[in-house]
């Protein structure tokens, strides 16, 4: 029914919708509308019990309907008196009175009035603004000839008109110091040079501020800047959450964000690509690595987790951010319930996740050039260190040359040694199953006969496999169980665990067999290789026959590797019948194999080997038809093996161990057809408690304006930044004017829905919405548009009217004025200090912090401070460890990472002030700036020398000139702290010495210290 009433209404909600954009705060009485005006007192103090969630709703009344509120009779449309909402809304009576007084929620005496104006009115509905299509609005005249001079685009015409219907003006435009300073901390992130400064300001060709605003966007620091506030959105860390929170590798997907941003990617591919890149046609690698978006979820890796339950928690997540992140909607609310405010079904909430639920996540290793050739190289030296192993040889004793008895021991080692693994190597056949199920886990059989396991796993999977007996050659004697590495698996495998320190092991507890129900039994078993963890006991191979789930065979420490078992038989099987096999993965944490294979013997001597697979079958053939190159290969893998060559090979392991392994990251696959994974609403939203499946979708109120809804992750990510979703545009020209002016038009930046406060400029935010769909979703063109106006070039020193009036500038009558994130004001100060490194991307690294930040966290771990230019890198990558933040970020309002965050805190706090004056990092930006600013002075006559340094410290840190009297007092300050230093009246730990030039710089130190701490130093201008 609310589709087809939207799809009624529409021809007139355009109309509706423009009468509503009046931009004033109040309404005469002839201007009631249901969408500005009476849908907010309805939401938030009546749709809690008589909203959309049927699950509380009371009196069977929904007053977010007009039909279920008018067949009620709580409206009686043209008949306040006789409407039952009026009678209970103005009435005293504790008993009648609604809201009840229990709710603690007032509906003041002017809502009441505009209620009882609407229902006289005949109680209109209309669909909520943000539910609608933005439609371009006309730029309001200006009639004010000033106001039209100063216009700089369309921008200015929207929020200037409002200001004059309010009866206010905007502030004069910024001096051109404060507008380079502001432009460059919010399209880089980092302040200007002083020169540069000086350049600006006297540059007098009318451009010039274009110009300044061209070159800023095509910085490579422009995507650095900006992947900041997205990061937030996308929940970025570099560590796993949770009570472990262990590292992880997705710095990849942090410089894709970079690289997009710089590229000026369109914001809808720019969203596609993160959210359903694996599904482009012929995706790239980093169309791949996007994905990387909804891997940024926490992961538990605690022992006796359920892993489908916080799989669950992660899907939770992650519809909750693609409901902030592109429908501005808190779609979270509706995992247990309908939505209260938001007509989102329960249903609807599971449909969206439906829509995201049906990919693997593996690890995706990546090509590196720079590893690629450091791997080639000592691969190259260990090459050689291997054909020279025959040099190095026991000689025998004897006659003839050194280099004859070598080879002579050679040969006769090698022959000995061939002999021996011949005696006990036997001829294996592969067996194909023809039918294979699994509690969960999907099976493949590959083309060389091995089994590939993707989908979900447990910590209990049981692979069952069956296969015939038929055309065997012999009697059965023997399995073989060939646990094997594929790049598909975490670390390689041959496991699929993913835990950290485990990645690509297995734990195969059981293994049993029968032949047509007649139970098979084992005689004995071997292993080439076995061991439950790192530094731990064996695994023994007699564990998987020994009827103990707890015991079991794994191969830890060797991940990567191929490893063999081999189980014998206590009877010979005939080659007839069917033979089961099951496989039985059970642990406290999810292990399973990842890619294996099976194989049958028919001598009874059968027993695993340490050799590889090729080797093995060379040595099953008689030598003397080896080729050339088959005898080079047996002969290398006897002398990597053989004990008397130890010794010789110590420099090889060496270096085998110091190969550089390639970086990975985290991405999605989408799964094939035939293998979906179900989604299924859970009743009150617990993972435990699953009902009916439900297909994917997005909510019903959503498809009034979409010709094909969205039945997968990619259609569903191309809805999503179409034209038919009303809100994705909307949300991110929001986005952008937050981060320009420190709040958004709409204040909850989140939420868009019914519970949200209008738009201080509702025409400004859909003119905005649509130029940016028409301009190609390009963001740069949205942020150039944003500075170039000539409400962001305002000064924002406003009057004392305007604070007054508009204490919090949302009327924009002012430039913004806020405190710096935390990151741009590290960023800043380094910049300052004349310290920071301009490399861009590479993984996370570790900037001086106080050792305890970490200590506590789980594991004890050590923040091991970088060195070089590392430790001076951007805060963007700063390494991120959820349970533990960088200690600086934090105090400044940074997010852990844990959640999505589409609005950061901004406090003002001592603690800050506190940071900044003793934090060791901070102090050592101080060092270094005294320490530029007097080796650059050194040069100058000693007359000038301190007040060049007091003006140099202050514009690397402020960018504009001093005044006289700030001047002054940087001198006066820095003279004081000389003197008590030369009467040791302080004693900080700045440089050695506290006399003669160690004193001097030492105050310089502390002066600097002092302006890094001034307001205007942490202040967006």
């Amino acid at each position: 029914m609310l589709i087809q009433g939207l799809r009624v209404l529409w021809p007139c909600v355009v109309l509706v919708w423009l009468s509503l954009l009046t931009g004033a705060e109040r309404v005469s009485a002839a201007e009631v509308s249901f969408s500005r005006d009476i849908q907010p007192v309805l939401a938030r103090n009546c749709f809690a019990c008589h909203g959309p969630d049927e699950g509380e709703r009371q009196a069977e009344l929904r007053l977010d309907l007009r039909e279920s509120a008018v067949s009620s009779g709580a409206i009686v449309p043209g008949a306040p008196d006789q409407s039952e909402l009026i009678r209970r809304v103005f009435s005293t009576d504790p008993e009648v009175q609604m809201p009840p007084p229990r709710a603690h929620a007032v509906v003041t005496d002017a809502q009441q009035e505009l209620l009882r104006q609407w229902i006289a009115e005949g109680a209109n509905y209309e669909p909520h603004w943000a539910f609608v299509p933005p439609q371009r609005p006309i730029p309001p005249p200006l009639n004010d000839p000033e106001l039209q001079r100063r216009t700089r685009n369309a921008i200015d015409r929207f929020v200037w008109s409002r200001l004059a219907g309010e009866g206010l003006r905007p502030a004069p435009e910024a001096d051109r110091y404060t507008l380079i300073r502001r432009l460059s901390l919010d399209l880089i992130g980092l302040p200007p040079t002083p020169e540069e400064a000086d350049a600006f300001v006297r540059d007098e060709d009318p451009l010039a501020y274009e110009r300044l605003v061209d070159r800023l966007l095509h910085s490579p620091h422009y995507g650095e800047r900006w992947a900041r506030p997205w990061l937030d959105l996308a929940r970025y860390a570099d560590s796993n959450g949770y009570e472990k929170d262990r590292p992880r590798s997705i710095w990849p997907y942090r410089d894709w964000v970079i690289t997009a941003l710089n590229a000026d990617m369109p914001y809808d591919q720019f969203s596609i690509e993160q959210l359903a890149g694996d599904m482009l046609p012929g995706a790239t690698l980093a169309q791949r690595i996007a994905t990387g978006f909804h891997r940024n979820t926490m992961l538990n890796e605690e022992g006796g987790i359920d892993p489908l339950e916080y799989r669950f928690y992660a899907m939770v997540d992650r519809v909750a951010t693609t409901g902030t992140v592109w429908l501005g909607l808190t779609t979270g609310c509706a995992q247990c319930h309908s939505h209260k405010y938001d007509p989102i079904s329960q249903t609807d909430y599971y449909r969206l996740m439906a829509l995201l639920n049906n990919a693997d996540e593996p690890d995706l290793i990546l090509p590196d050039p720079d590893i690629a050739a450091q791997r080639e190289e000592l691969e190259g030296q260990i090459a050689r260190l291997e054909e020279a192993l025959p040099d190095a040889f026991p000689p025998l004793a004897g006659e003839g040359t050194l280099t004859e008895r070598r080879r002579q021991a050679l040969e006769e080692a090698f022959a000995a040694w061939s002999a021996a693994q011949q005696a006990h190597l036997v001829p294996w056949t592969t067996l194909r199953p023809f039918e294979m199920t699994t509690n969960l886990p999907r099976l493949e059989v590959l083309e060389d006969g091995s089994i590939f396991s993707t989908g979900d796993i447990t910590k209990r999977d049981v692979f069952t496999l069956r296969f015939r007996l038929e055309g065997l050659p012999a009697p059965l004697t023997a399995l073989r169980l060939e646990a094997l590495p594929d790049d598909r698996l975490p670390a390689r495998g041959p496991g699929r665990c993913y835990y950290e320190g485990r990645q690509g092991d297995f734990f195969l507890s059981e293994v049993t067999a029968e032949v047509d129900g007649e139970r098979v039994t084992f005689a004995g078993a071997s292993h080439s290789y076995g061991k439950i963890s790192i530094g731990s006991g064996t695994a023994d191979a007699v564990n998987v026959i020994d009827g103990e789930g707890s015991t079991g065979w794994s191969t830890a420490g060797r991940e990567g590797e191929p490893h063999e078992l081999v189980l014998n038989l206590k009877q010979p099987l005939p080659a007839a019948g069917v033979l089961t096999v099951e496989l039985l993965f059970e642990r406290h944490f999810a292990a399973s194999l990842g890619r294996f294979r099976l194989s049958a013997a028919f001598t009874p001597e059968a027993r695993a080997s340490e050799l590889p697979a090729d080797v093995q079958a060379l040595l099953l053939s008689p030598s003397e038809e080896w080729s050339p190159m088959a005898r080079e290969r047996v002969q290398r893998e006897f002398l990597r093996r053989t004990p008397l060559l130890a010794k010789a090979r110590e420099p090889i392991e060496q270096l085998r161990r110091s190969l550089p392994a390639f970086p990975t990251t985290l991405v999605f696959t989408e799964r094939p057809p035939d293998n979906r994974r179900p989604t299924h609403r859970h009743h009150r939203g617990e993972y435990l408690s699953p009902r009916e499946e439900v297909e994917p979708g997005v909510p019903a109120f959503l498809l009034a304006f979409t010709q094909e809804p969205p039945r997968d992750r990619l259609a569903f990510a191309r809805w999503l930044v179409s034209r038919e979703n009303p809100l994705a545009a909307r949300v991110a020209v929001n986005q952008a004017w937050r981060a320009f002016f420190g709040r958004g038009l709409v204040e909850t930046a989140g939420d868009f829905g019914t519970q949200a406060g209008p738009p201080s400029h509702p025409e400004l935010l859909d003119w905005l919405a649509c130029e940016f769909m028409d301009r190609g979703w390009s963001l740069k063109e949205l942020h150039r548009l944003i500075v170039t106006s000539g409400t962001y070039r305002l000064s924002s020193s406003g009057t004392p009217e305007q604070r007054t009036r508009d204490p919090d500038n949302r009327l924009l009558a002012r430039g913004p004025r806020h405190r710096l994130e935390a990151e741009i004001l590290r960023d800043a100060l380094l910049a300052a200090s004349g310290l920071l490194s301009s490399k861009i991307g590479g993984p996370s690294v570790f900037p001086p912090q106080p050792a305890s930040v970490t200590a506590l966290a789980y594991g004890n771990e050590t923040w091991k401070t970088s060195t070089g230019e590392d430790r001076y890198r951007r805060s963007l990558y700063t390494y991120s460890k959820r349970t533990a933040p960088f200690a600086a970020y934090a105090v400044f309002d940074a997010p852990s990472g844990e959640s999505c965050t589409a609005r950061r805190d901004r406090s003002n706090t001592p603690l800050q002030a506190l940071t900044l004056l003793n934090d060791a990092m901070f102090l050592e930006f101080a060092q270094a700036l005294a320490a530029q600013v007097v080796r650059e002075t050194a040069a100058a006559p000693a007359e000038q020398q301190t007040t060049l340094r007091a003006t140099n410290i202050f514009r690397r840190l402020l960018t504009r000139p001093p005044t006289d009297t700030e001047l002054d007092a940087l001198v006066t300050f820095q003279q004081r702290q000389r003197e008590r230093l030369e009467r040791g009246a302080l004693n900080p730990e700045l440089v050695a010495g506290q006399t003669g030039a160690a004193a001097d710089l030492a105050a310089w130190v502390m002066t600097a210290r002092a302006v890094m701490n001034l307001d205007e130093t942490v202040v967006k201008p």
